[in-house]
């Protein structure tokens, strides 16, 4: 037997006859956390199972009830997760702040990016917004090289719609000295196609932001089964 070969073998049975509960943990110290399943990863978070099953097998049956979907698995709420076996308070918390700092790296990266540079950089910046029951609209400010200045909740709405002011978004570019503009709502549906309201905006915003020379770059739409960009389809 190989030297490679004895040393695999000496690895697995030693984590064999480690305890159920730390098999993840240790997974990860010698091979890395990018060899560990999500059940694994979540059963790190929460420590431990119950008397018949394991941490491991606890998260399973959370991933199973939502599809093996980690955006799914984003939207549950602290009570949302106390309704499984083995899941109290403390753990549904770690839960939730754990993919919370998750959604943030994600907008993070496309922070420290030179430029917004298309729509799928706006799609990452607002991919969170996917998680939402609700609809909410958001603007970005650019200014003239399309760095983010800052961006703006315009409204918040239902589950099958919202009304965004035309006035407060140009309000909101001229107070920031945005040049360029960027348009964002999700669609809790999942359906991507802009409905004749979205469209209607769209072309509402871009006709007063002209009069004050302020482009509007695009229009995204976001859900959990992607994006729709307003620009890539030439609609704008």
């Amino acid at each position: 037997m190989s030297d490679i070969a004895e040393d695999l073998t000496k690895e697995i049975n030693g984590i064999r006859s480690w305890a159920e509960e730390d098999r993840p943990r240790e997974k990860l110290i010698l091979k890395g956390s990018s060899t560990l399943s999500d059940a694994e990863l979540l059963a790190i978070l929460i420590g431990s199972g119950t008397r018949g099953e394991s941490a491991v097998d606890v998260c399973k049956s959370i991933l199973k009830n939502v599809h093996n979907n980690l955006n799914e698995l984003g939207k549950l709420s602290v009570t949302d997760l106390k309704k499984y076996k083995g899941i109290g308070e403390a753990k549904a918390i770690t839960i939730v702040a754990a993919l919370e700092l998750a959604k943030r790296r994600r907008t993070a990266e496309v922070r420290e990016k030179e430029k917004i540079s298309g729509s799928k950089d706006v799609y990452e910046y607002f991919h969170h917004l996917s998680d939402l029951h609700n609809e909410e609209f958001w603007v970005m400010f650019l200014n003239r090289a399309n760095k983010i200045i800052s961006t703006q909740k315009a409204s918040q709405g239902g589950i099958t719609g919202t009304v965004a002011d035309v006035r407060l978004i140009l309000k909101g570019a001229l107070d920031n000295f945005a040049t360029g503009i960027v348009l964002c709502h999700n669609h809790p549906s999942g359906n991507l196609t802009p409905s004749n309201e979205d469209k209607d905006l769209t072309q509402k915003v871009k006709q007063a932001a002209k009069l004050l020379d302020i482009n509007i770059l695009d229009h995204i739409i976001v859900s959990d089964a992607g994006y729709y960009s307003f620009a890539d389809e030439g609609i704008l």
